[in-house]
């Protein structure tokens, strides 16, 4: 059965069926009566040939199925259709209704096979892409497989990577300290060297003063046996006795000291002042007096400091001359000498020149237990800072100020409490830091309106109030150093201020 199925199939007759038909359709006008019987017997004959083909189909598929199979198909299907064949009185309906069957049957039939192909053609491109798919998996897992196999591999190298990298750091740390010992015994050798260096420099040095100090006596003692004023003084104690100079270090060294000193300074006006300042209004209640003080203090130390090293410039000067020779100058040996032995510098005088000028300043008035002795701190470090700013080429110096001048953006910057559309300042809180012309640090000043009239009524007032008071010089014209006779009354100190303690310690030291 499914034999004969494939050879009808094969055949085309149906089409061949279907294209006879059709063109029979189209040439059905312009043919003549006897070839359109021709046609249709043609037709009759292929289609009697497919009905044959057909029923044989019938039989046998009715024999495949038993005696009985088909039975009820036969009677509801095919005998009803083959009596309405023969027994139908209107042939050409039937034949239009058997001619649109065949022609559903053959479109069903042709879709069928559309629908078939289609799905075929669908499983093999399915199938296609499963087996593309399939392929770029396995090149997937392969590509994974060599992925894991070079993971390990970088896990075993990092592995021993990380083993070497901890046994260098150790060696690391191992070398690290052994060059730290042996630095720390470099430097230790180097400072012992520079000791060394120094001790010798400064017995050279020495021996160079006393051979030439001895040169001088000899001759001295060769002129003349008898005693003279310069022999006098040349017993006296020289600064250059024990101490030794190195020329040249002056130049050499300027620029740095330079920063130094002004940083010094600096320093000085955010620290020690503010010190002074907190310490003087445990006693003194005006904030301006205080502050009047602190500046005086600053200005008289800049001016005992500069006096002091006149002084010592000379002495070095008049000393060195006697040994002086080569090709340096005398100045610069000078100053080389001095900003080597600043030490030399004596500065409790300095201290106490500051002090005798604070107490007879007209323009500072104070209670009688106050004595500048307390700020003697602040007053010793800027005598220091101005007298090493004197060694500088050029030296550094404080502006000059006066109350009630006109407040110079340039020099000053005001102070919180001021009046900034003043013009005039009424006092300075902290000197300008100058070098020639230039200002290299600010000072700091206050301004207010009617400064000047107001600076005057209080120098009349405070002129009259001295006038009253004893005066500070002893009878025989020069200053004692104890503390002057409007200090000797009773003390208002209050008992247990840690900050009085502090001060009557103080000038038991100093006294």
């Amino acid at each position: 059965m499914a034999e004969s199925l494939r050879r009808l199939t094969h055949k085309e007759t149906c089409r061949v069926l279907q294209e006879k038909l059709e063109r029979w359709h189209k040439d059905y006008h312009i043919n003549s009566c006897d070839q359109n019987l021709t046609r249709c017997c043609e037709i009759m004959e292929l289609n009697s040939m497919i009905q044959g083909q057909l029923f044989t189909i019938l039989n046998q598929t009715c024999q495949e199925g038993g005696h009985y199979a088909g039975v009820e198909i036969i009677k509801s299907r095919l005998l009803p259709w083959l009596g309405s064949c023969f027994s139908s009185p209107a042939p050409g309906r039937s034949f239009e209704t058997t001619s649109s069957l065949l022609q559903e049957s053959f479109e069903k039939d042709r879709m069928l096979r559309e629908l078939a192909n289609s799905r075929s053609h669908d499983i093999q491109q399915l199938e296609k892409e499963l087996n593309a798919t399939r392929l770029e998996l396995s090149f997937v897992k392969q590509d994974l497989a060599e992925a894991q196999s070079a993971l390990e591999d970088t896990k075993a190298k990092s592995a021993t990577t990380l083993l070497a990298a901890e046994d260098e750091i150790v060696q690391l740390k191992a070398d690290l300290k052994a060059s730290q010992a042996k630095e720390e015994c470099a430097l230790i050798n180097l400072e012992r060297m520079n000791e060394y260096e120094q001790k010798l420099q400064t017995l050279k040095d020495e021996i160079a003063v006393l051979g030439a100090q001895k040169s001088v006596l000899q001759r001295k003692l060769a002129r003349s046996r008898s005693p003279s004023p310069i022999s006098a003084r040349s017993r006296s104690p020289s600064p250059l006795s024990k101490r030794s100079f190195s020329p040249g270090r002056a130049r050499l060294t300027n620029a740095s000291r330079h920063a130094c000193l002004v940083e010094r300074f600096s320093d000085i006006y955010s620290q020690e002042r503010l010190n002074a300042q907190t310490l003087l209004r445990s006693y003194i209640d005006d904030l301006e007096m205080v502050q009047r003080i602190i500046y005086i203090a600053a200005v008289e130390s800049f001016q005992a400091a500069k006096r002091a090293f006149r002084q010592f410039k000379i002495r070095v000067r008049k000393t060195l001359s006697l040994s002086h020779s080569g090709c340096e100058s005398l100045e610069d040996m000078v100053m080389d000498y001095i900003i080597r032995q600043e030490d030399l510098y004596d500065v409790q005088s300095s201290v106490s020149e500051v002090i005798r000028a604070m107490n007879i300043n007209p323009k500072i008035s104070f209670p009688p237990e106050v004595d500048f002795i307390m700020i003697s701190g602040l007053i010793r470090e800027l005598c220091r800072v101005a007298f090493s700013m004197q060694t500088l080429d050029p030296p550094l110096d404080i502006s000059f100020g006066t109350d009630g001048e006109l407040f110079s953006e340039y020099k000053y910057r005001h102070s919180y409490d001021s009046e900034f559309t003043a013009p005039l300042v009424a006092y300075h809180v902290w000197p300008a830091l100058m070098e020639e012309d230039s200002v290299i640090v600010k000072g700091e000043a206050v301004t207010r309106r009617g400064a000047l009239w107001s600076h005057r009524s209080r120098s009349r007032s405070r002129s009259r109030s001295r006038s009253r008071s004893p005066s500070p010089l002893s009878r025989s014209g020069g200053y004692s150093r104890h503390v002057p006779a409007r200090s000797r009354s009773p003390s208002p100190l209050r008992n247990g201020s840690p900050s009085k303690w502090a001060y009557s310690e103080l000038r038991r030291s100093w006294l």
